[in-house]
C-alpha cells in the first residue's frame, strides 16, 4: 500500500505541529533546543532564545557563503533558526523568507522573530512544491532536513530553480539513503515524519537536481549515524547564469 501525498503531508504536519506546540508551551530547560547545540557553532546561536529550536540534520548556512544584501529562502523554516543566522549574514539590505506549511510552526517562528526584532525576516505559509514566491527573485535557497519530507521532490527542485535568479545557489542539508528501503519502510508514516521513509538515494537526489536544470551539483559533506541505511548530507547546486528567469 503506497501512501498518498495527502496522508504524508498530514502526518508531517501533525508531527511537527506537535513539536512546535511543545516548544511554545515550554517555560525553561534545554530540551526544547533540539539539535542546535550539536549542529551549530556556539557563537552562532548563543544569543538566540531557547525556543529557536532545530530539528535539522546539518547547518546549511555554513556552506551557503551568504553575502550582504542577498535574498534567501529557507524551505521548511521551522522555528526559524537558519533564517535568523542568514538574516545576520545578509544584513539590513538583505531579506530572508522562511517557508513552512505548518501553522503551529509558523506561530512559533513569528514569536521568535518578534523576540529577536529581526526586521529582515518574513515567514510565509506555503508548500515547497508550489512556492508563493515570484520567479527569479531569490539569490540563495537553504533548507535543513526538510526536502526528504516532500512526496514530490521533483516539484521542489523545479520550484527552487524557478524562484532562483540566474546564478542563484541551492545549499541544503538533507537525509539521503545508502540503500533502497523496503515497501514496509516506505509506507511507515512515522518514518516519513522521522525524515527517513521519504529520503532518496544520494545518486537519485543529485540526478533529479540536474534534471531540474541545476549545474555544479555536488555533495559537500556526509555524516552517518550508526548502521542505519540513511545519513545526513550537505548538497549544493547552482542555477546557470545564462538560464532564463523561469523554467
Amino acid at each position: 500500500m503506497a501512501r498518498t501525498a495527502d496522508e504524508i503531508k498530514e502526518a508531517v504536519k501533525e508531527h511537527y505541529g506537535g513539536r512546535a506546540r511543545e516548544v511554545a508551551s515550554s517555560c525553561c530547560g534545554t530540551d526544547s533546543k533540539g539539535y542546535r547545540d550539536k549542529l551549530y557553532v556556539v557563537d552562532e546561536v548563543a544569543d538566540l532564545p531557547e525556543t529557536v529550536t532545530s530539528y535539522g540534520c546539518g547547518n546549511p548556512t555554513a556552506i551557503a557563503g551568504l553575502r550582504e544584501g542577498e535574498v534567501v529562502v529557507d524551505l521548511g523554516s521551522g522555528a526559524g533558526l537558519d533564517c535568523f543566522i542568514a538574516a545576520k549574514a545578509v544584513g539590513e539590505r538583505g531579506r530572508v523568507i522562511g517557508l513552512d506549511m505548518t501553522d503551529d510552526m509558523l506561530a512559533l517562528a513569528n514569536a521568535n522573530r518578534d523576540k529577536l526584532g529581526a526586521t529582515n525576516v518574513e515567514f510565509r505559509k506555503g508548500e515547497m512544491e508550489s512556492m508563493p514566491i515570484d520567479d527569479a527573485k531569490v539569490d540563495v535557497i537553504i533548507s535543513n532536513c526538510v526536502i526528504n519530507l516532500s512526496p514530490d521532490k521533483d516539484a521542489v527542485f523545479r520550484e527552487s530553480f524557478r524562484v532562483l535568479a540566474p546564478g542563484g545557489r541551492f545549499h541544503v542539508s538533507d537525509i539521503v539513503l545508502s540503500r533502497d528501503l523496503s515497501s514496509e519502510e516506505r509506507d511507515d508514516l512515522s518514518l516519513w515524519a522521522g525524515c527517513a521513509a521519504g529520503a532518496l538515494l544520494e545518486s537519485d537526489y543529485l540526478g533529479r537536481l540536474v534534471q531540474a536544470g541545476f549545474t555544479n551539483v555536488s555533495v559537500d559533506s556526509r555524516s552517518k549515524v550508526g548502521e542505519k541505511p540513511w545519513y545526513s548530507a550537505t548538497i549544493s547546486a547552482h542555477k546557470p547564469r545564462n538560464a532564463g528567469g523561469c523554467c
